[in-house]
């Protein structure tokens, strides 16, 4: 199995991710708190939502192009949506399979958990007053 990612502005990709096909992954990150009036919380339901409008507005336009759409959604709480997990979790065997060290199995959702909490961190710092700075 031969395939990388990159970063684009527009998202990313992986080449050869699937039947020789290249991916298009969108990365969105959105907070579980929109639209809590309307329908309640309910855990992993925002990413699950982002995740649906994403594919509504990008898949048809990635497959005419003979691409793999793949969905990357995630709420500030650290839910991943269905496709995320998919995703990490096939990245997650292929460091497995070529790293040796016994912590690689948990590497790629604990790197992720990470980067989500600083995202947030950093959002919620620029958010502050400057008094309080």
């Amino acid at each position: 199995m031969e395939w990388e990612i990159y970063s684009a502005t527009s998202g990313s990709a992986c080449f050869g991710w699937a039947g020789g096909k290249h991916a298009c992954v969108d990365l969105t990150g959105v907070s579980p708190l929109v639209g809590l009036r309307e329908n309640g919380f309910v855990a992993g339901q925002a990413a699950r939502k982002a995740e649906s409008k994403k594919v509504d507005k990008h898949a048809k336009a990635c497959t005419e192009n003979q691409h793999v759409f793949v969905p990357f959604a995630f709420d500030t709480f650290g839910s991943l949506a269905p496709e995320a997990i998919r995703f990490l979790t096939r990245v997650q065997r292929v460091i497995h399979s070529n790293c040796s060290t016994p912590g690689g199995q948990g590497f790629v959702f604990g790197r992720l958990g990470f980067a989500i909490q600083k995202g947030v961190a950093a959002q919620l710092v620029a958010r502050l007053p400057s008094i309080l700075m």
